[in-house]
């Protein structure tokens, strides 16, 4: 059962989605629409989706799992069928709606645009590959893993961020 304080974090998160980060947030709400069918659940205040796309999605309180994701050795797509490997995933899209809570309404010009050109365009996947420059160290993926895992507490995709406490 949760905790009365996971309770308000989760309500507050949403609220804030809702309101500095309503851009994003109603993005989501139109794409979770169309995607109603996929499985979806809630998680520490966002609403988890699975989609049947190449690439995961953080918009505002909705975020969509991708069923293929980067891994962190190869930065090449694979399949994520394992429940360990989903949830690194979603630390990581978790660290993008943090992101959405920082920056607010403008986070879809200052983070959804640099990730999704990161993402697509064939020059930086020509560069990562020239440079071996994994997908997660450069902005904003390598400060969504940060958040995600400062966040939850858990570790995120590609190379482990936080620093273990003993």
């Amino acid at each position: 059962m949760k905790s009365q304080r996971q309770t308000i974090k989760s309500l507050l998160f949403r609220v804030a989605q809702c309101t500095w980060g309503l851009p994003q947030t109603l993005c989501g709400l139109m794409v979770f629409l169309r995607y109603r069918r996929q499985p979806h659940e809630m998680y520490s205040g966002a609403c988890v989706t699975r989609w049947p796309k190449e690439t995961s999605v953080s918009l505002g309180m909705f975020i969509f799992l991708s069923e293929n994701a980067y891994t962190s050795e190869t930065d090449s797509l694979k399949q994520a069928d394992d429940r360990s490997h989903l949830m690194r995933l979603f630390v990581h899209e978790y660290g993008h709606s943090i992101q959405s809570l920082f920056i607010g309404p403008m986070y879809l010009l200052a983070v959804g645009l640099p990730s999704i050109l990161w993402n697509q365009l064939p020059t930086f996947h020509r560069k990562r590959e020239r440079e071996k420059i994994s997908y997660y160290d450069v902005y904003p993926e390598k400060q969504a893993n940060k958040l995600g895992e400062r966040f939850l507490g858990k570790p995120s995709v590609g190379r482990p961020l936080s620093k273990k406490k003993p």
